[in-house]
């Protein structure tokens, strides 16, 4: 009983600040209530935490069949996103420049179904983290993972209940292509005799900035020229994409320009040439030293 009047609490709260939810979704899986997302997202940061913990004087596990299963389905769950939402678009007549909640009849039903999977997945995708845990790749879980991983399921659960068909559509298209991409490179890293021609995940993490540049070009597109699609919507998915933006193009900069370490300096191989016992650089600084002194 009181678990249920605290569920009634924080919907009730939540419908005061976001206002009436769109009603062609009610009863749909996880959608009426809030607890259940936010519940699934406090158990996923506890089990990074107590994880990290568990495996810390642990062996790693391999879990090789494990990844392969893993990211071919989430591959293919990917790919049947895509492809569904190009179609479904298509049939409503989307308008690519802004589309409203409701003009589009069945097609939108079409679109929220697609996009409730959407939505799914993230919970789906939070096993990316659970495997790198078990898997004792600590330093994969970044801030800008965990944080992209977490808030996304959240603010999935507020689209499906708000904005769940119309100009939603697009950043899931995108990244759902880009999923395809990402998770057949996970699947085949996994095997040793195909690393050798995974060169391209430079280029992945450039796919995913590009992905949101355009999303947040098209999200603005709608609040330059309107068609009834909610703005606060458009203001807060701009602003958010603009967060992944500057994490995103932090992660290049560090994974991918990054200037020699220290360590790399102080690893150099050590001259092997000696003369009297002494190697030739100390003749070579003790000769500039007696030079200064002359000098002086």
């Amino acid at each position: 009983e009181h678990l249920k009047a605290f569920d009634q609490e924080v919907n009730a709260f939540v419908d005061y600040m976001f206002g009436p939810r769109d009603t062609r979704v009610r009863g749909w899986f996880l959608l009426d209530s809030y607890l259940p997302t936010f519940f699934l997202t406090g158990a996923y940061l506890l089990c990074i935490w107590l994880g990290n913990k568990l495996m810390k004087n642990r062996p790693p596990f391999s879990l090789r069949a494990h990844l392969i299963i893993y990211n071919l389905g989430i591959t293919l769950l990917s790919l049947y996103m895509l492809i569904e939402l190009i179609l479904a678009t298509w049939e409503g007549g989307y308008n690519l420049q802004c589309q409203n909640l409701h003009s589009a009849g069945e097609a939108d039903i079409r679109v929220a179904k697609v996009l409730w999977w959407y939505y799914f997945s993230k919970v789906i995708e939070f096993m990316d983290t659970i495997f790198f845990v078990l898997r004792k790749k600590s330093s994969q879980i970044t801030f800008l993972h965990v944080y992209h991983h977490a808030t996304m399921f959240n603010i999935w659960w507020c689209v499906l209940n708000w904005i769940p068909c119309g100009q939603s559509f697009f950043g899931p298209t995108l990244n759902s292509f880009i999923h395809v991409l990402m998770y057949s490179y996970y699947g085949l890293s996994v095997i040793p005799s195909m690393r050798k021609y995974l060169w391209w995940k430079k280029y992945l993490t450039q796919a995913q900035l590009i992905q949101f540049l355009l999303t947040i070009v098209h999200t603005l597109s709608a609040a330059v020229k309107p068609c009834g699609f909610p703005f606060g919507c458009l203001m807060f998915q701009s602003s958010y994409m603009a967060t992944l933006v500057i994490l995103f193009i932090n992660f290049y900069i560090k994974t991918y320009r990054r200037a020699p370490s220290r360590t790399a300096v102080k690893e150099r191989p050590v001259p092997t040439e000696i003369k009297n016992g002494f190697h030739k650089d100390y003749f070579a600084a003790a000769n500039g030293l007696l030079n200064n002194k002359k000098a002086q």
